[in-house]
């Protein structure tokens, strides 16, 4: 049996939002966070391309996943936007990485004022942590959780590879290669952020994040 024309229509409606929600252009400042790579680059934690990937799996399935999944409730009304605001204050310890959250947030709730100016946003002002307002956009988008997940663990893993790559001078075909080798565990993990609230921590990126926002002059935000 075919699908319906408009079933279809619709699910290419939702990947072409979900394409747009995880383009590096998107103005959430996402190009200046390096996903605490910079201060793991400059204690040696990340020296070379095996290292980036190591990294990237780490944060994929730990930080990108708990983000991920607060997303994706919020994304599928599963959770409010004011207590998903809690929920992440609550899984995220290091008050850096609880700015760096905050600080692309402040981007998306911008960029969603203006694509939707008739809704109420009152939840996400003046704060909003970045998944709790991506969850919200996916949701006005007709994103499901599961692919607002997807999009949340892509864009957390591209953007810490973007600035491995940039810090190291690697060679852009290698960092390439490696996302696309953790492909794979990108849906597993949005699989699972789709499934329910995470709530694991990493010590390492809190201390990475704590310690990159006390360098001086870093390239990077986070």
């Amino acid at each position: 049996m075919l699908p319906d024309t408009d079933d279809v229509a619709s699910g290419d409606h939702a990947l072409a939002m979900m394409l747009t929600l995880a383009d590096s252009r998107l103005p959430v400042g996402g190009h200046v966070h390096s996903g605490g790579v910079e201060q793991a680059i400059a204690d040696r934690v990340v020296v070379d391309a095996a290292g980036l990937r190591r990294y990237l799996e780490r944060r994929i399935a730990t930080g990108a996943l708990v983000a991920a999944s607060i997303a994706a409730a919020v994304a599928d009304a599963r959770l409010s936007d004011a207590a998903a605001q809690r929920e992440t204050d609550a899984r995220t310890p290091s008050s850096a990485a609880r700015a760096a959250s905050l600080s692309q947030g402040r981007g998306m709730v911008r960029l969603a004022r203006r694509r939707w100016p008739d809704h109420d946003f009152a939840d996400h002002i003046p704060r909003s942590h970045l998944p709790v307002i991506a969850g919200r956009v996916g949701r006005l988008c007709g994103v499901s959780g599961r692919r607002t997940a997807l999009v949340q663990v892509y864009t957390a893993m591209t953007g810490a590879a973007t600035a491995g790559q940039r810090l190291l001078a690697l060679d852009p075909a290698d960092v390439a290669i490696i996302t696309m080798d953790l492909a794979p565990l990108c849906q597993d993990i949005a699989e699972q952020a789709a499934s329910g609230l995470a709530d694991l921590s990493d010590p390492l990126f809190d201390v990475l994040a704590e310690r990159h926002e006390r360098r001086g002059m870093p390239l990077f935000a986070s």
